[in-house]
């Protein structure tokens, strides 16, 4: 119900919001463009799609999405026979059935939860999705309520939607192009949100599933983590821009090469049919990207509302002008756009990041908390729609609360280090 509520909230809001414009400060064309407009018209006042193209792009998105999920579901499938995610099942065991407690001793959805996050963290995204998407599927088949999120399905898609990430490659490599005076500046202050987020979630789920998380098995991993990560910034703050960008690559990219030729090899050792069974996995894969379509173009649709209305530009006008009135200062409002659109689309968060340091400049503040912002967090409602909407959930829960309860605690550290690393 939860889902239905904001879903429904986006669209009346947006409607009238719209509403306003048109009858009370003679936008007449606002409806044309809310519902027809395309993003590369140039006659097109607002720059962005309109709800037809919209539906459009979701349906182009799903489909890019089959070649995607066929390759790596289909190594999922050849990694499963050969047993490959049942013995990363029991390496991770000690730790997540400590926050899993509902799943039982080496079930290959740890495996499968596992490679989502490593993906996740080596900012990989079109790893990341296959096999988030094959851990929620299998977290469905131990799920007694098949419509409603089990307690599992939730912990995993808020530790998700965190989107703990070592190296924001994507923000690096836009603030140079924007001739940024140092455009790596932001990666530590990327890398502490992106984990405060994680920890926030974790906190938030397991109070909310009353897990103890002062349990000696969670703290060791979570402190060992920690230690890996501050080994990598420690070696990482040492290079310079390009140097990040091929380490990135080599360490992500490599990794992913490794994976499939460790994946291939156990296979063959195991004396199973790899072919046949990557394509059992790919079938799969394609049924999956064909089931989100509707969740998808729901979403996108009134995220598109959202957008095209103007009521994004009313809520930044509202805080910007708070906080003016109570006295403090206003300069992270600027970079506010970002964090707010960034829970329901990365592109349009990206394009927010890219106007910022267009309007005020690279090397501004809001510019360096607007990438910051971009480059640690994920987009909460499209990982709503499309995880759960691929195993048809239809109560969420308190899902959606939790993530952005999370997303909210990220944007306040993002703004406090933002002040801290950059005045």
């Amino acid at each position: 119900m939860a889902l239905s509520r904001i879903w429904s909230a986006f669209i009346i809001v947006a409607i009238v919001v719209a509403g306003v414009k048109c009858f009370f400060f003679g936008q007449s064309d606002i409806f044309n463009w809310m519902v027809i407009g395309k993003a590369d018209d140039p006659a097109n006042p607002l720059k962005l799609d309109g709800i037809i193209q919209t539906c459009w792009v979701a349906v182009e998105l799903c489909l890019k999405l089959i070649g995607i999920l066929a390759l790596f579901m289909g190594l999922m499938s050849i990694a499963e026979r050969a047993g490959g995610i049942r013995l990363l099942s029991r390496i991770v065991g000690p730790f997540f059935s400590k926050l899993f407690p509902d799943i039982p001793k080496g079930h290959p959805s740890m495996g499968h939860m596992i490679m989502n996050f490593s993906a996740n963290l080596l900012g990989l995204d079109n790893a990341a999705t296959p096999f988030g998407l094959k851990a929620m599927e299998s977290l469905q088949e131990l799920n007694p309520s098949k419509d409603v999120a089990s307690n599992s399905q939730i912990m995993f898609l808020c530790l998700h939607a965190a989107g703990l990430n070592l190296i924001p490659v994507s923000v690096i490599a836009i603030r140079a192009s924007q001739n940024a005076s140092n455009p790596t500046d932001i990666f530590i202050p990327c890398l502490i949100v992106t984990f405060v987020g994680t920890i926030a979630a974790m906190l938030i789920v397991s109070f909310k599933q009353k897990i103890n998380i002062l349990q000696p098995v969670i703290i060791i991993w979570v402190l060992s983590i920690s230690f890996v990560i501050a080994l990598l910034v420690l070696y990482i703050v040492s290079l310079n821009a390009e140097g990040i960008k091929s380490f990135s690559g080599i360490l992500s990219n490599g990794l992913i090469l490794l994976v499939f030729l460790l994946i291939v090899l156990g296979g063959l050792y195991k004396k199973i049919d790899v072919f046949d069974a990557f394509i059992d996995g790919a079938k799969n894969g394609f049924d999956t990207a064909i089931k989100i379509v509707p969740y998808l173009v729901g979403m996108l649709v009134a995220i598109s509302l959202l957008r095209t209305s103007g009521t994004f530009d009313v809520v930044i006008s509202a805080i910007k002008n708070g906080f003016a009135f109570l006295g403090a200062d206003t300069r992270f409002v600027e970079g506010l756009p970002t964090a707010l659109i960034r829970p329901l689309s990365g592109g349009a968060a990206r394009g927010m990041m890219v106007s910022t340091m267009e309007t005020y400049g690279p090397d501004s503040f809001a510019s360096r908390l607007s990438g910051i912002f971009q480059g640690a967090s994920d987009t909460t409602f499209y990982i709503v729609a499309v995880y759960f909407g691929s195993v048809s959930i239809k109560n969420t829960r308190y899902a959606i609360g939790a993530m952005l309860l999370a997303d909210l605690v990220g944007v306040c550290t993002a703004i406090g280090l933002a002040y801290l690393f950059f005045g």
